[in-house]
């Protein structure tokens, strides 16, 4: 049976790939928005700068607890069913957040999270199953129209405060978005729906097979790697992502002038991420795209620290390396994934254990801040994160022995 979503030409190749890229587009916007609102947070709820860092940290631990667990309910409802829930989930997790009273915002938070880890877990499944010649095109294409989102998520949401009357109103916005994805998603689970990815059906006369056990990823020094390299890059991007305009405030910027210079983070990430796909081909030696996006991070950091005068530089340069970073980081888990199965379990692997040690980012960020009350230390811990991103890349990206050649 032919699967419509892998037809190349036709409508059913255009609405698949309109809804993944309207998927993309909704999984950034309720987190990036915060950073440029979170002073106006704190001051409306009274939050301290280490309860904001927790507040920014509770997506990521959503990340960790459900992406190891995404696959359970992915082979038994439908990988496109699950999305289709994880969507209207992220819908009402975003309204919850921007009701009064205090208990919201935390659940709505988690809401987001718990939403948004099962988006992350299975849009590199997606891919893969579509389109498993151009994993690392695709997926640059689909992290620029979720930096794009994200982008403009950062930018906008300090001057909607100001327009619409608060930070609530202006992080609410988004769950509109989020509800037009739902219904292209559902529009195309309606009109061309994929066919399950699981064990072939028995032939009559002969017993139903019995597909061989994979080995764990756990066990998997690849997995681990990959994993970590995920870890180290979420760091970095959510704590620049909360605290960056703390930082520049710390240093008299207004916060106008810092939101856009976020919008300019995320801008330069979707360039970066676009370009990465051009070094890393369809190779199965990844090291040189991994070098390439880790290696400006600690650089951009220390110019922050040193040349402060040129800020808007380093900030594109950090950008560019988130951005470049997680396009590599998905395109390694559809690449060492080698199955569908296996490529299920090694994303939430990776995105479980690297988003709780990317949890850790901004709270300790806001730890360090409100502890030293030098916000310099900000950059000092992602700099930090950059060295040792630029440690594991150099395992990361080399190919296992039994990896097939992508040339």
């Amino acid at each position: 049976m032919r699967n419509p979503s892998t037809d190349r030409s036709g409508p059913q190749a255009v609405l698949a790939l309109v809804a993944l890229f309207m998927v993309a587009a909704s999984l950034r916007p309720a987190l990036t928005g915060v950073g440029a609102v979170l002073e106006q947070i704190g001051d409306t709820t009274g939050l301290s700068s280490s309860a904001l860092g927790l507040l920014g940290a509770l997506p990521l631990l959503g990340f960790a607890i459900v992406s190891p667990l995404v696959h359970g309910p992915a082979n038994r409802w439908g990988v496109d069913r699950l999305v289709l829930v994880a969507l209207v989930v992220l819908c009402a997790g975003i309204a919850v957040r921007s009701l009064p009273p205090m208990p919201a915002l935390w659940i709505g938070t988690a809401m987001i999270g718990v939403s948004v880890a099962v988006g992350n877990v299975l849009v590199p499944v997606i891919i893969r199953r579509d389109r498993p010649t151009h994993i690392p095109l695709l997926t640059g294409v689909n992290t620029a129209v979720m930096n794009s989102s994200a982008a403009l998520a950062a930018g906008l949401a300090f001057p909607l405060s100001l327009v619409l009357g608060g930070w609530r109103p202006a992080l609410a916005l988004w769950a509109g978005l989020v509800a037009v994805a739902a219904l292209v998603w559902a529009t195309r689970m309606y009109r061309f729906p994929t066919p399950a990815m699981s064990v072939p059906a028995p032939v009559a006369g002969r017993p139903a097979p019995v597909p061989e056990p994979e080995a764990s990823v756990w066990r998997s020094a690849k997995a681990w790697q990959v994993t970590l390299f995920m870890g180290l890059q979420s760091t970095s991007f959510f704590t620049l992502i909360n605290w960056l305009p703390t930082v520049e405030a710390s240093r008299g910027v207004a916060p106008a002038t810092a939101g856009w210079h976020l919008f300019g983070f995320q801008i330069a990430g979707i360039l970066a991420g676009l370009a990465v796909t051009a070094v890393m081909g369809r190779r199965a030696e990844q090291t040189p795209a991994c070098l390439a996006v880790s290696v400006p991070m600690v650089v951009a950091m220390a110019g922050l620290l040193w040349l402060p005068q040129w800020s808007l530089v380093w900030i594109l340069m950090a950008g560019g390396s988130t951005g470049g970073a997680i396009v590599v980081s998905l395109a390694l888990i559809a690449l060492r994934g080698g199955t569908h199965l296996r490529t299920v379990r090694l994303s939430g692997m990776a995105q479980s254990i690297g988003y709780l040690l990317a949890a850790g980012g901004p709270v300790a960020a806001g730890a360090l801040g409100q502890a030293t009350g030098r916000w310099e230390t900000v950059l000092l811990l992602v700099g930090a994160v950059g060295l040792a991103q630029t440690t594991v890349s150099l395992a990361a990206g080399r190919p296992e022995r039994t990896e097939p050649s992508r040339t």
